[in-house]
């Protein structure tokens, strides 16, 4: 055993570094995985899908949404609502005590915004609401969104990126959004949730977001961004989908840390290149 400890490798030393700093790496984000998996798992074990809130009403004079609505488009959204989302928000809009919340009072914002982006219904009540193809066509959306608008709630807001303004829609992006979906709205991680990518979101749906704070996303009412602001962050999100990448290869715009680490491994890897053709061995 010490005999074949102490004899030289006949792995060339560089190999041998590269992969001690391949398995250090794979380590370090098996650990990162395992502490942000197991806490995941944890909070949807114990906790039903979306915290019980409601949406803010869009401010005086603000342009809201409207959807169509006639007693025909409320007699089939009752008939959809009790076949597909009545086993989860119960009877009458009720909810269930850690099932799901209660839709009385929610209006009409919330429901295009579960519905249009495809993050209603659930299999599972307790799994995170994600993007996905909608369960439903925009006909049978209008239907669900006019008979539960008949138990009260807000306008649904709206907002028209033509009337915003680039520069303040990244300075209000930066100060209320890019902590949690990154600078370009390509999203990331956060406590005990995914925080989705807003390349696919519609200005309709941004602005549902803003003034209904989704999943445990937190609301804004026109205190804190106004119906201006609201335009700017909606036309920012949409000029962020094909951005002016002035400093060359965007990388996907997915933030400075792949952005060096790439630098850092090129760089390397072109320094060892011209030290192998410009030096001599010595021995």
């Amino acid at each position: 055993m010490r005999r074949w400890l102490t004899r030289p490798s006949h792995v060339p030393r560089p190999l041998r570094i590269a992969l001690a700093l391949v398995l250090a790496s794979l380590w370090l984000v098996g650990i990162a995985q395992a502490s942000g998996g197991g806490a995941s798992a944890g909070a949807a074990a114990n906790e039903p899908n979306a915290p019980d809130k409601l949406p803010v009403a869009p401010g005086p004079g603000d342009p809201t949404k409207h959807f169509p609505s006639s007693p025909a488009l409320i007699a089939e959204g009752y008939n959809l609502y009790e076949s597909g989302c009545s086993s989860c928000h119960g009877i009458a809009l009720r909810g269930q005590h850690g099932v799901a919340p209660s839709l009385i009072g929610v209006g009409p914002g919330p429901v295009d915004f579960y519905l249009s982006s495809g993050r209603m219904p659930l299999e599972n009540p307790r799994d995170e609401p994600e993007r996905a193809k909608p369960a439903y066509n925009r006909t049978q959306i209008d239907a669900l969104i006019a008979y539960i608008s008949t138990f009260g709630g807000p306008a649904a807001p709206t907002a028209n990126p033509a009337a915003g303004d680039i520069a303040l829609g990244l300075h209000e992006f930066t100060l209320h959004c890019a902590g949690c979906h990154q600078m370009v709205a390509r999203g990331g991680l956060t406590i005990n949730a995914v925080t989705p990518s807003l390349q696919q979101a519609s200005a309709q749906q941004i602005a549902e977001a803003v003034r209904m704070g989704p999943y445990v996303m937190p609301h804004f009412d026109v205190m804190q961004i106004d119906q201006h602001q609201l335009d700017s962050i909606a036309r920012y999100v949409l000029w962020t989908r094909k951005p002016d990448n002035a400093g060359g290869w965007g990388i996907g715009n997915i933030g400075p840390i792949p952005e060096g680490m790439v630098a850092w491994f090129i760089g390397l890897a072109a320094l060892v290149v011209v030290a192998r053709l410009i030096g001599e061995r010595t021995a």
